[in-house]
C-alpha cells in the first residue's frame, strides 16, 4: 500500500458538487492499493500515520503527532499512486489492484485508522470522480509505502 500524507490546515472532497468530507487541521491521505497488498499491510501503515510527529509544537518544531493536535483525517483512494512511467508517455496502472481486491482493503484501512486515531475518519468514495481541495500546511508531504518500510 502506498500513502501520500499531506498536512493540511483545511481539506475537502466533493463528488458531483456535493461536499462529502471536510476537515480543518489534520491529514489528507491519498492511498493506492496494488494487487500484492494484503490486510497485513494495514496495521503498520495506520500505526506509522498516527505516530508520525509532523505537526509543529509551540517552538515551531515538528514534534507532535495528529492526536496531540486533535487533528482529523480524510482518506481518498488513488490508484494513480501506482503509475509506472518508465516507458513512453502514457502511465501504466497494471500494478494497481482491481476493485474486488482494493475496496475491502481500502475500507479496512479506514476502519483501522479510525480505531488507531480514536475518532471517525472521513473519506471520499472509492472509484468516484472526486474534486479534492486542500491547503497544504508547511508544506508538509510524506510518502509511505508498505513495501519499503524505511
Amino acid at each position: 500500500m502506498r500513502a501520500l500524507l499531506q498536512r493540511v490546515s483545511e481539506a475537502n472532497v466533493s463528488i458531483s458538487n456535493n461536499r462529502v468530507a471536510e476537515i480543518n487541521t489534520g491529514l489528507l491521505i491519498l492511498v493506492g492499493i496494488e494487487e500484492e497488498d494484503s490486510k497485513e499491510d494495514i496495521p503498520w501503515l495506520c500505526k506509522k500515520i498516527v505516530q508520525l510527529r509532523i505537526f509543529s509544537d509551540n517552538e515551531g518544531k515538528m514534534n507532535l503527532d495528529i492526536k496531540d493536535v486533535n487533528g482529523d483525517i480524510i482518506v481518498v483512494s488513488q490508484f494513480t499512486l501506482h503509475a509506472k512511467t518508465k516507458k513512453g508517455n502514457r502511465p501504466s496502472y497494471i500494478k494497481a489492484a482491481r476493485p474486488e481486491v482494493a475496496i475491502p482493503l481500502y475500507e479496512e484501512f479506514i476502519n483501522e485508522l479510525g480505531i488507531s486515531l480514536e475518532k471517525e475518519i472521513q473519506s471520499g468514495e472509492f472509484g468516484a470522480d472526486m474534486k479534492v481541495g486542500l491547503v497544504n500546511d508547511g508544506p508538509v508531504t510524506i510518502w509511505l509505502d508498505t513495501k519499503n518500510k524505511e
